[in-house]
């Protein structure tokens, strides 16, 4: 029977690529010479950390941009608010990624919704749709794009 998965990945790797990318523009451009803004990443966690909020905004869109060309949606990203500390702002962007409970619940209820001829279950951090007509599935895949999902999806493991 034929079935596919529905996930949301992040590769890591480009994300490292991007965070060092957006350090080497920081530390060349004018406007942040000697001021000791950087990145730092951890895992699912980035730090942004600079002299003022101004200059975080400007970090905040290298980063996006470095991600973007990368091919890491930034949908994924979620922002936090920046926190003054002594003499430096920081602000935390956590990545996320996998799919959560209400959301995958939220997927398979679209899925049933749709009156299509599959079968959608739940399997840890992602949602395995079957059917027995590869169409079926090719217009589930459709119509999950179609929808209005706050985190970026793929479509994996398409199997006959």
């Amino acid at each position: 029977m034929p079935s596919f998965d529905v996930v949301s990945e992040v590769d890591m790797h480009e994300v490292t690529n991007a965070v060092d990318q957006a350090n080497r523009e920081v530390s060349t451009r004018f406007d942040f010479k000697g001021s000791g803004a950087r990145y730092e990443r951890a895992d699912d966690v980035i730090t942004m950390i600079a002299p003022s909020e101004f200059q975080l905004q400007q970090m905040l869109d290298i980063l996006q941009t470095k991600l973007a060309r990368r091919g890491v949606d930034i949908a994924c990203l979620e922002i936090g608010e920046p926190q003054a500390s002594g003499k430096e702002v920081r602000q935390i962007v956590t990545i996320r990624q996998g799919l959560d409970s209400p959301l995958a619940k939220r997927i398979v209820k679209l899925v049933k919704d749709s009156k299509l001829k599959v079968q959608a279950a739940i399997q840890g951090e992602k949602v395995r749709v079957t059917g027995k007509k590869r169409d079926d599935l090719q217009k589930v895949i459709a119509l999950l794009k179609e929808a209005d999902i706050e985190m970026p999806l793929q479509f994996n493991n398409f199997r006959d």
